[in-house]
């Protein structure tokens, strides 16, 4: 894909990821990324149309309706299962993000609240 492809894909739909593996691209929705491992959720050029605006509608949803921390398939649950055969997991040495949001679990766990104290004083 060239750069305005790219650009263009990034405005229309903001939560499809393009991941470059061993001179290939995946275009897809990135369920989880971390050091070792980029499992992807991969457009299928196969699919009927109808197939494809499901996919794209559960990604909307997740992406308009969810903080965007939690794997789509665990967000949509049950509504997402269809899609589970595109599944593919890559390398993440031998893998690049070219495009898109990628969700990692631990970034939620490192995001804490910080707790205020506040000490009320009486002057005399």
């Amino acid at each position: 894909m060239n750069q305005q492809e790219l650009n263009e894909l990034q405005q229309k739909y903001p939560f499809l990821s393009v991941v470059g593996y061993l001179n290939n691209e995946f275009l897809g929705i990135i369920q989880h990324a971390d050091s070792t491992f980029i499992n992807i959720y991969t457009w299928d050029s196969n699919w009927t149309g109808e197939r494809k605006q499901r996919f794209l509608e559960c990604g909307e949803t997740w992406w308009w309706e969810s903080n965007r921390n939690i794997p789509i398939n665990l967000f949509l649950g049950a509504q997402f299962a269809e899609f589970k055969p595109v599944l593919k997991t890559f390398a993440s040495k031998e893998s690049t993000l070219v495009l898109g949001p990628a969700v990692n679990l631990r970034d939620m766990l490192n995001k804490r609240v910080k707790r205020r104290t506040i000490t009320l004083v009486r002057s005399p």
